[in-house]
């Protein structure tokens, strides 16, 4: 069976060592340790994790090297970005945010995974990018909460 490929953003990785997100980032995180999923990285993440507290910029050097993808910021993120912001789906301030969607996106990942409840993981904000997505010639993008990230057990007989 294929790996899913998630994308997390900064939050999620933080959230590894917050008491109130840390059971549902770890799991997620365990999953990509156990290799039951390919964790999406972009240089956006790196970047905003470059003020963060020494042990979770290095929580990423724990993962297995196989088990994730890096993505830049290439021309065809920056259009599809740019058309979240034109459409006014998040303001310029949070142009991060709107970047993180569409590396996402265009990486074709499986879904987005976020503690952003208020730009990212909020329903008119997702039918809002999938809209632009679509018009854009991109598939619809799973976007949700690490509580909904669960890694079925192998099977038995």
């Amino acid at each position: 069976m294929k790996l899913l490929r998630i994308y997390a953003d900064t939050s999620v990785i933080g959230g590894y060592f917050d008491p109130e997100f840390e059971t549902d980032s770890r799991r997620l995180i365990d999953g990509v340790k156990q290799r039951r999923c390919i964790l999406l990285l972009s240089q956006v993440v790196l970047d905003e994790l470059q003020p963060a507290l020494a042990r979770v910029r290095e929580l990423l050097a724990t993962l297995p090297a196989t088990q994730i993808e890096k993505f830049e910021v290439t021309t065809a993120v920056i259009k599809l970005r740019n058309a979240y912001l034109d459409a006014a789906i998040l303001g310029t301030r949070w142009r991060d945010d709107a970047t993180h969607v569409a590396i996402a996106t265009v990486a074709k990942a499986d879904a987005i995974v976020s503690w952003n409840f208020k730009h990212i993981v909020r329903l008119d904000k997702m039918t809002a990018y999938n809209q632009i997505n679509q018009s854009h010639g991109y598939g619809v993008l799973t976007i949700i909460s690490p509580r909904e990230v669960f890694f079925d057990e192998p099977a038995t007989d």
